[in-house]
């Protein structure tokens, strides 16, 4: 198989992988609301999926060089069907056993994404494809899986069951790593990088990102995006709907604005990826996606504008990825991909429960509308900060470092 061929197949098997990943997020909180009817452990299970996952992103990165990120990849997506399969079988064993093993399926997962994201650049090098047009259209068919992937799971539990979603899922994990294991070959390379104990090599990856000024503007900013991100969601748009408009239309109309925004944007970024100014465009990017849509909210009643602004936030923010993407592939020795690529997945995951624990204390303190407006405030301020340190970004838009 080509190497062009091969880089195809691996975005398929990320695209099934993210699309599998979606189904699980909802079918396993509906299987512990339909088999306990408490919507308490239905939240905590959740939060129980993702906390390994961020974890696992981090602490797999000294692991995933050990094994390569090949061979890391094919035993994650294995190992994850054999834990999600077991979910769906072992529906009666009892609440904590079901946590332990959503714990094990998060973890793995984790492990999982972050090998495939260590072969996209040798698999990009091999294909002779720049690596900003590679990450563009990943983040665009990234926002395909995720439109698709959670609909899909409620259909699919409405024509079957919870469990039996689970055992589809755990289908998709099995034909990922299968697709790895016999299309995915990135070009052998002798590794020079000298062998370190598991958490010295571990806080290499932490130490690199807080000397580096790029990558540390670039995840403070994406960090505190998706804190907003999911406070927007989570907590901030859905008490919105509630108090102006009444009707849950209107969370539909609204949540549907940003993703078919993002999506939208996300092709059209793919499409001039190579002839913009990359930093110029993160800046920008995170300047209009993520203050205006909180500002909206707390400043106007009327859906379309909300809507309208919302949809613009969406095409401002699907550039962020993309460039981000780039520049750790790029900019980023390739001995300490792993672990770097890992600890920023990890923080910015990591703003995702955050956003809505804090939204929720917020409105709790202060009022919805007040709490909407100095979350845009904070949000404007540090949207701003990357454009006015305007250093990391001549890094970024010069010739990109090559591994050691």
């Amino acid at each position: 198989m080509t190497p062009r061929r091969g880089l195809v197949v691996l975005f398929v098997a990320d695209v099934l992988s993210a699309v599998g990943s979606r189904i699980s997020m909802v079918a396993i909180p509906w299987l512990v609301l339909v088999t306990t009817g408490s919507a308490a452990r239905m939240g905590l299970v959740a939060a129980v999926e993702m906390v390994p996952y961020i974890v696992a992103s981090v602490m797999a990165g000294p692991v995933i060089d050990s094994l390569g990120p090949r061979r890391t990849s094919i035993l994650a997506n294995v190992t994850s069907a054999v834990a999600v399969a077991a979910i769906a079988a072992t529906t009666r064993l009892g609440f904590v056993a079901l946590l332990l093993l959503v714990a094990v399926a998060g973890a793995l997962r984790g492990a999982a994404d972050r090998s495939k994201d260590l072969l996209v650049r040798p698999m990009a090098e091999a294909a002779e494809v720049e690596l900003i047009r590679i990450t563009s259209l990943h983040e665009a068919f990234a926002r395909g899986a995720t439109l698709l992937g959670a609909p899909l799971a409620g259909l699919l539990i409405y024509w079957t069951d919870a469990a039996s979603v689970l055992w589809i899922d755990a289908v998709t994990f099995v034909i990922c790593g299968v697709l790895v294991a016999a299309f995915v070959h990135p070009p052998v390379t002798i590794s020079t990088a000298v062998r370190e104990k598991y958490f010295r090599s571990l806080m290499g990856g932490f130490a690199f990102v807080r000397r580096d000024a790029l990558l540390a503007t670039m995840l403070i900013t994406t960090s505190t995006l998706n804190v907003f991100t999911s406070a927007s969601t989570a907590v901030f748009i859905p008490l919105w709907v509630k108090d102006e408009l009444g009707s849950a239309a209107g969370l539909g109309l609204t949540l549907g604005a940003f993703s078919a925004g993002a999506l939208l944007g996300s092709i059209g970024f793919a499409v001039v990826a190579t002839k913009v100014p990359r930093y110029l465009t993160f800046a920008l990017g995170a300047l209009i996606g993520g203050s205006p849509r909180l500002l909206v909210l707390g400043l106007s009643d009327h859906l379309i504008l909300v809507m309208v602004v919302t949809f613009l936030s969406g095409i401002g923010m699907a550039a962020i990825n993309p460039v981000f993407g780039a520049a750790l592939y790029e900019h980023v020795p390739k001995d300490l991909q792993a672990r770097v690529i890992g600890v920023v997945a990890a923080s910015s995951f990591a703003g995702l429960p955050l956003g809505a624990l804090l939204a929720g204390e917020l409105v709790s303190g202060f009022g919805l509308m007040p709490s909407l407006v100095l979350s845009g405030v904070v949000c404007l301020l540090v949207s701003v900060f990357p454009l006015v340190r305007r250093g990391p970004g001549k890094v970024l838009d010069a010739t990109p470092v090559e591994a050691a």
